[in-house]
């Protein structure tokens, strides 16, 4: 991997500590260098996040110019932000790494810095676990250290983050500062009633001027003692509350509010985070920013393009795409997206819904032809649920797309609103099993387990692009109840995927390949991975296959078929093996009488970190060679790893 040049005074900073060594007036300078690295390393390594940190390159700089951190504790909501964090914090040299096998993670994490004081990568954590942080220092009398959590609107849209600041607003002692950064976007365009409460601030000419009049003359007034600040303190707020078409939503949650102001000025921002460092309890300040400020081709582009573009041209802004030589599979995401729209040109009841993802789960495709049928509801996962469960209530049958590590944040809603009434609602959940070089916060390991424990709940996982739609047209059937079906980030194995879509009987496997040695039972598109291995294997051992398809109900059939003739047993799944396909096997063994040698193969008990899918399949080994070997094992058989290697490239 090449060296990448920092400018002259970012050469200079390796922590901090050395950025408040330099002059205020320098910051301009350190804010282009900052922004010029991040482009000229992810433009060449790609796979890795690149509008939003761009966006917040001054305030970062500002932020560790006036606070002293790390002593001063600083969260990033979410991660996606905090590339410029990283670079002033000790590891420059080390970012060309980034969301690499083995080196730093595309997300603050704790065990990586002391500079990262809470591990994000889901979003609307920052207030809540700031004020933890807040309320535990007051306690300890470390009244003087400042915590602040930079929060971008879209991730102000969950709840989670109201609930931190319904409760910050009771906390008048914490020393707890919220920069809510405003740039309209989250990875799409942000919806919903916040942003229209966010644009009436930033827009009002009229709120505006005759604020900056009234902070002048609160600077006036201040020299006659409180009395006359807080008369000039009531002004400011009675004329904040009458100049909006609402009252401040800020400050009726007990938030000294300041703002909006710009987010590129580095310099104002410094100033005004010195000035808040001496007024106590909850603060927000409202910045403005723009995603990908300071790069022309993401600031006039398309903005979702630019969250992650990959390896692009710098000079050009053209993004690098391999053209394959011959026809390709599709991605997972996009046979969902054509699929929904399908199933809904033909029963009209099908409503789509995502939090926040609808480019990433492809439900654009269903939002762009039926705009009344689709929603993108925010980075609300827990509404996303209960909404869907409302829908199935008056007869809609609504597809729930949520990822498989956001899925666990709604978890409540799923059994209480959706499982317990017995409601169909279809819960498609992408990215399931590793996410890849997101890393620990996005592995969707657990839903298998999670889900299969539910009630009322069917759980089932297709081998390939037909057995999802056919999945997703089962789904829909009349009185259903909670379907999931999950499906991992990625391509699928079918170039000519349109398949004509049939009802699956629930709770049916099928055979793959007859064997007599061995049986391997599989979930979900690992079964692909296995027939490589049983190709692998051939000549070697007789290797029998079988899809399960449903993990919930399992096909009781197939298994006593199973283990009435094999007495060794492998299972395969890209989910962890504590309470995943493995383990329901095993019950069913246990209930059943049956004695075998049974192996489980899958994600350990284990946060795994980032890599590519098929490093981390190799690492835990359930990739092919793995899955070979574990065969060669069960059967006594010599390991072949070499030859392998060389053939699978």
């Amino acid at each position: 991997m090449k060296e990448f040049k920092a400018g002259p005074l970012l050469d200079k900073i390796d922590i901090p500590e050395d950025l408040r060594n330099l002059s205020v007036e320098d910051l301009p300078q350190v804010s282009d260098e900052v922004r010029q690295y991040i482009i000229d390393v992810i433009s060449e390594i790609g796979n890795s996040h690149f509008g939003a940190s761009l966006g917040v390159v001054e305030l970062t700089v500002a932020l560790h110019y006036v606070f002293n951190t790390p002593y001063d504790q600083l969260v990033w909501d979410v991660g996606h932000q905090a590339y410029g964090h990283k670079i002033l914090t000790g590891r420059r040299k080390q970012f060309h790494t980034n969301r690499m096998k083995g080196g730093i993670s595309g997300f603050p994490k704790r065990s990586e810095s002391e500079y990262d004081t809470f591990g994000v990568g889901h979003s609307s954590t920052s207030i809540s676990g700031a004020l933890g942080m807040a309320v535990a220092n007051n306690y300890k009398g470390e009244k003087e250290r400042q915590h602040i959590a930079v929060i971008g609107d879209g991730a102000m849209t969950a709840g989670l983050a109201f609930e931190g600041m319904n409760h910050a607003g009771f906390e008048k002692d914490a020393n707890l500062l919220v920069v809510l950064n405003d740039n309209c976007m989250s990875i799409d365009p942000n919806v919903g009633a916040l942003k229209d409460y966010l644009t009436d601030i930033t827009t009002s000419h009229t709120y505006n001027k005759v604020k900056d009049e009234v902070w002048k003359l609160l600077g006036k007034m201040s020299k006659f003692g409180p009395d006359a600040q807080t008369v000039a303190s009531k002004v400011s707020t009675a004329l904040k509350g009458s100049l909006l078409k609402q009252s401040n939503l800020f400050e009726a949650l007990n938030f000294r509010y300041f703002g909006p102001v710009d987010g590129h000025d580095v310099i104002g921002l410094a100033k005004i985070l010195e000035d808040l460092k001496d007024i106590p309890g909850p603060k927000l300040l409202h910045i403005l920013t723009k995603k990908g400020k300071g790069y022309k081709y993401s600031e006039e582009g398309n903005p979702t393009q630019w969250h992650a573009p990959g390896v692009f041209n710098k000079h050009t802004g053209e993004i690098v795409k391999v053209v394959p030589k011959s026809p390709q599979a599709p991605k997972y995401q996009d046979v969902f997206g054509h699929t929904i729209v399908e199933l809904a040109e033909e029963n009209d009841k099908i409503m789509g819904i995502t939090p926040a993802m609808p480019t990433g789960s492809s439900l654009n495709i269903m939002m762009k032809a039926m705009p009344d049928r689709a929603f993108d509801v925010g980075i609300a996962e827990q509404h996303a649920v209960t909404f869907s469960a409302g829908l199935a209530t008056q007869g809609m049958v609504p597809f729930c797309n949520i990822y498989s590590s956001f899925m666990q944040r709604a978890y409540d809603q799923v059994v209480h609103d959706v499982a317990l009434q017995n409601l169909n609602v279809v819960f498609c959940l992408d990215r399931a099993g590793f996410a890849g070089a997101d890393g620990a916060t996005h592995h969707g390991a657990l839903d298998i387990a999670y889900m299969r424990s539910i009630p009322n709940m069917i759980v089932a996982s297709p081998m390939n692009e037909a057995e999802l739609r056919n999945m997703m047209y089962t789904a829909q059937q009349e009185n259903m109840g909670p379907f999931s079906i999950r499906y991992p980030r990625g391509k699928g194995v079918m170039p000519e995927w349109k398949t004509k879509m049939k009802a699956i009987k629930v709770g049916t496997g099928r055979k793959i390949t007859s064997g007599e040695d061995i049986a391997i039972l599989s979930i979900g598109h690992h079964g692909n991975y296995v027939q490589k291995a049983v190709e692998m294997l051939k000549g070697e051992a007789s290797v029998a296959h079988y899809d399960m398809r449903f993990v919930k109900p399992l096909d009781e059939t197939l298994l006593h078929e199973v283990f009435s003739k094999f007495d060794k047993v492998i299972t395969v799944e890209d989910g962890t093996i504590m309470g995943g396909m493995g383990s329901a096997i095993l019950e069913f063994m246990a209930d059943n009488k049956y004695k075998a040698d049974l192996t489980r193969l899958g994600i350990p008990d284990a946060y795994v970190h980032h890599g590519t899918q098929d490093e981390l399949y190799a690492d835990c080994g359930f990739d092919a060679i793995g899955i070979a070997n574990t065969v060669r094992k069960e059967l006594n058989l010599p390991q072949q790893i070499a030859e392998e290697q060389k053939n699978v490239g």
